[in-house]
């Protein structure tokens, strides 16, 4: 990861530059996601909000995250992080939308060794998701710390591709 990429000053800038507002769904991240964009003065300017959905039932009441799409690829997936992104998309009506979802551990969790983490992107282009594996966790608030910062990262990444386009 470039090191600016978990950097939430620049997911601002670039929002900013591209006129973009930005909300989250979370899971295993527990709002940590949320904490690090508000982190930056002036984030009320693109932040509308977020959503912790640790429950599955709450992904899919709250996010429209079909219950199919869950008991095909369980809670922990690639699908399921992809559509907790464009749920909240839809659901705040932003431009952009980063979602986490995965095991933080100490136990595995269906089936997933604990740093196992999905984060996703979704934008008005297309929507994206990256698998995450901490090696050796060594608690639970390092894989969430560690699965913030790759939500932020992916969403910068994305971000900055945007931003180039528009040149």
């Amino acid at each position: 990861m470039h090191p600016r990429e978990g950097d939430p000053q620049r997911a601002g800038e670039l929002l900013r530059r591209l006129g973009y507002t930005l909300a989250t769904a979370e899971s295993l991240t527990g709002g940590t996601v949320g904490a690090l964009i508000t982190s930056v003065p002036g984030a009320s300017d693109y932040y509308r909000g977020g959503v912790i959905a640790y429950a599955a039932a709450v992904k899919s009441s709250l996010l429209n995250v079909d219950a199919a799409v869950i008991a095909a690829h369980g809670t922990v997936s690639e699908e399921t992080a992809i559509a907790m992104a464009t749920g909240v998309q839809n659901l705040l009506g932003t431009s952009v939308a980063v979602a986490t979802t995965g095991a933080a551990g100490p136990d595995p969790l269906e089936g997933h060794p604990p740093g196992t983490v999905f984060v996703a992107v979704a934008d008005p282009f297309a929507s994206r998701a990256e698998l995450h594996t901490m090696a050796s966790p060594s608690s639970r608030a390092a894989v969430v710390t560690w699965a913030a910062a790759r939500a932020v990262g992916l969403l910068t990444r994305r971000l900055g591709e945007l931003s180039a386009d528009q040149i």
